[in-house]
């Protein structure tokens, strides 16, 4: 099954107009693809007490865990910049327990687009393996 990469950013991009950004007016969009096929939305809300913010792609990625899945293929992100959005180190991470998964930055301004990977955008992440590891070898002393 191959990424309908245009449906992934239409997506992410409606996903953008229902953001709760009442502060920074900063509207992102995130759009996550699961194993299964199915395309999940998220927006950014933002909060009075800004540490309570959360992030477009973990809004999405957190709907979809509600809704049952935890594996996924791709995710897109969209911004109103210049520039493709990028997730930020936070999302990054937060992401990186779900896997490799294909990650199509987009600007909603100029239409550019930048598709990578999360291990190329987080190399040599911290992520489930890591705990693993770290279980095997205690069993080992």
């Amino acid at each position: 099954m191959t990424v309908d990469v245009n449906a992934l950013v239409n997506a992410a991009k409606r996903a953008m107009e229902r953001s709760y950004c009442p502060y920074s007016k900063f509207r992102v969009g995130a759009a996550v693809l699961t194993k299964d096929g199915a395309v999940i939305t998220g927006g950014n809300v933002e909060n009075a007490s800004y540490g309570g913010t959360i992030c477009a792609e973990r809004s999405a990625v957190v709907r979809a865990v509600a809704e049952g899945y935890t594996e996924f293929r791709a995710i897109a992100i969209a911004g109103a910049t210049a520039e493709p959005i990028s997730p930020c180190g936070i999302c990054r991470q937060f992401l990186v327990e779900f896997g490799n998964i294909q990650v199509i930055m987009a600007s909603t301004v100029s239409n550019k687009r930048i598709e990578t990977t999360l291990n190329k955008l987080l190399p040599q992440s911290f992520g489930p393996k890591s705990l693993t590891d770290i279980a095997d070898e205690q069993k080992i002393k």
